[in-house]
């Protein structure tokens, strides 16, 4: 389970409030005509009850029925105005909420494409896909529904209530007094809802997390029989989970009962005081049933109000989940960093993951412009976590990585990329053509650039047979890439980036012998003159570059040519000639 210090960050209710006024000054102009049709609209269903009084106290006065009709008939108009005016303003609003939701769709993708890797790794991908889908579309929800409703309720609410007030302002003081076990159940269900909704949508995100974990690990959780294992996690995050909402559901069970009893009261009291006032000639039994039917019809954009904030609870818990990542270090730059230079220094590094012991242990290493470096060793040996490092994923818990005197981690985005960039076993096929695979790295790149890319990595002969040839639609569902041509992909986007270091760990891993070895010397053609540092998986990776270095349980115990290392007799040697079979 994703520790609470490994999370993403989630925004405060301060910070929620600024985003929403952003959001709202952002199209502020569809907010003020959204505001004057609710008015409108509430000031036109306002004539109803008042009418309806007066055609009482008509009828009690023996008026004709001349006037009543006349009365009559403004009611049915005064009701149709509403009804269009509050059709268009809930058109208006819903129009406003699919703007302001693709606003705040944009800025997540932003914000996640700025996340550094690292972060992402420690929160687990479960908890940004959870953001990313069920909370962006509860977002969705209040932004395109409850938002205008609340609108129109809200208006409409305020001028019942109003209204009231004017008839007889004793008979809206008993209504208001009617109103307080729901201010008091409102203020109760306010001061736990948003924690609750917090927890339920960090226990989902664990769910997630669990379940995506496990599958993309469905392999190794076969072949080392972790079945009950990942089977048992995911039933605790899934009893958290369950925990998390039964207390959410508690909260509401208590809230909305209590709601549904208290609305008869101001109409009980206004009626019970209207006929002691009208008993003694005060009010005119017009006013008073006005006031009640007043007070019954604010019932209902009430008890909408409350259904909205109940949801408003839910959406903006998970709008603070949205929004938090603008909380976190989108990066770790330092304003300004440029390398004075190629080279990359490795000095007294050390590394520690956050739930496991140190892995890296005082390493010492300089890589000079345009050497070929291979990186061996073990299983374990640590030298996926040094080219990390090396890449600027990670810091070191001690010592330095510096490329031209500037640590690597502290290099902007866009520089860094132009310095180092990793490519391990994991790739992606992106729904789309070739090109557009390609044309990620370097979107000017022409067409004979991309078929040079991808002749440098092997690549050509498989794709100019394809029907479309770059044209040709890619992704699941679409046309399927198998594991080494998926990974060709990625080192044909690696070569349009064109950057002065690339770190290859075991970037070649899945593709066979004959393959791997023809990328790896096209690569290191296209290549020439740059920094490249390989994490070996195969000896002959070592044996063609310029030096080899041997990591064992941490450290950097040998470093040399590979003849050298060979004659040496040492770690190196040992491990070439297990590789040949002759250990």
């Amino acid at each position: 389970m994703t520790s609470e210090e490994a999370r993403l960050p989630v925004a405060g209710s301060a910070e929620v409030r600024r985003a929403v006024g952003r959001l709202v000054r952002a199209d502020g102009w569809a907010v003020g005509g959204v505001l004057l049709l609710n008015v409108l609209a509430a000031g036109a269903g306002l004539a109803g009850p008042w009418l309806l009084g007066r055609i009482i106290d008509e009828v009690r006065d023996r008026g004709g029925a001349g006037a009543v009709d006349r009365l009559a008939s403004v009611i049915v108009l005064c009701a149709s105005a509403q009804l269009l005016l509050a059709r268009w303003a809930r058109y208006a609003g819903h129009r406003f909420g699919e703007r302001t939701l693709a606003r705040v769709r944009e800025e997540f993708v932003d914000r996640a494409l700025a996340l550094p890797a690292s972060a992402v790794e420690r929160a687990g991908t479960g908890d940004l896909t959870t953001r990313g889908t069920a909370d962006v579309a509860a977002v969705g929800t209040t932004l395109r529904d409850a938002g205008p409703e609340l609108l129109v309720c809200g208006v409409q609410a305020l001028f019942t209530l109003a209204a009231v007030f004017v008839i007889d302002p004793l008979l809206g003081a008993v209504g208001v007094l009617g109103l307080t076990p729901i201010w008091f159940a409102l203020r109760w269900y306010l001061r736990r809802a948003r924690a609750g909704y917090l927890a339920q949508g960090a226990a989902d995100s664990d769910v997630a997390e669990a379940l995506a974990s496990t599958a993309a690990g469905a392999r190794t959780v076969e072949a080392f029989r972790l079945e009950e294992r990942r089977t048992a996690a995911g039933r605790d995050a899934l009893a958290t989970a369950r925990r998390a909402r039964f207390h959410t559901l508690y909260l509401r069970s208590v809230f909305f009962p209590v709601i549904e009893v208290s609305y008869s009261l101001p109409v009980a009291g206004v009626l019970l005081l209207g006929g002691a006032l009208h008993g003694r000639g005060v009010v005119s039994l017009g006013a008073v049933v006005a006031a009640a039917l007043y007070l019954r019809q604010f019932t209902e954009p009430l008890d909408q109000i409350l259904v909205r904030v109940e949801q408003l609870q839910s959406s903006g818990a998970s709008f603070a989940r949205v929004e938090g990542l603008a909380w976190a270090p989108a990066s770790q730059a330092g304003a300004g960093a440029v390398p004075a230079g190629d080279r990359i220094d490795v000095t007294e590094v050390r590394y520690a993951y956050e739930r496991g012991g140190e892995v890296l242990r005082g390493v010492d290493l300089t890589v000079t412009p345009g050497e070929r470096l291979a990186v061996v060793g073990p299983s374990g040996a640590g030298k996926t976590t040094l080219s990390r490092l090396l890449a600027g994923v990670d810091r070191p818990t001690a010592g330095t990585v510096t490329v031209g005197g500037v640590p690597v981690a502290a290099l902007a985005p866009e520089t860094l990329r132009r310095q180092v960039v990793l490519v391990t076993q994991e790739h992606h096929v992106f729904l789309g053509t070739v090109r557009d695979n390609l044309l990620i790295a370097e979107p000017s790149a022409a067409d004979a650039e991309l078929w040079t890319a991808l002749s440098a990595v092997g690549a050509e002969e498989w794709v100019r047979e394809l029907p479309e040839g770059l044209d040709t639609p890619l992704g699941t569902g679409v046309r399927a890439t198998d594991g080494s041509q998926a990974q060709q992909l990625a080192l044909a986007r690696v070569v349009l980036a064109d950057p002065h270091t690339l770190i290859l760990d075991e970037a070649t891993a899945l593709l066979d012998p004959t393959t791997a070895r023809h990328t790896e010397r096209a690569l290191a053609a296209v290549l020439e003159g740059r920094t490249v540092i390989a994490i070996a998986h195969r000896l002959h990776t070592a044996h063609d570059a310029d030096r080899v270095a041997v990591m064992e349980n941490g450290r950097l115990t040998e470093l040399g040519t590979h003849e050298a290392l060979v004659t040496a007799d040492g770690a190196y040697a040992a491990l070439w000639r297990t590789w040949h079979g002759d250990g």
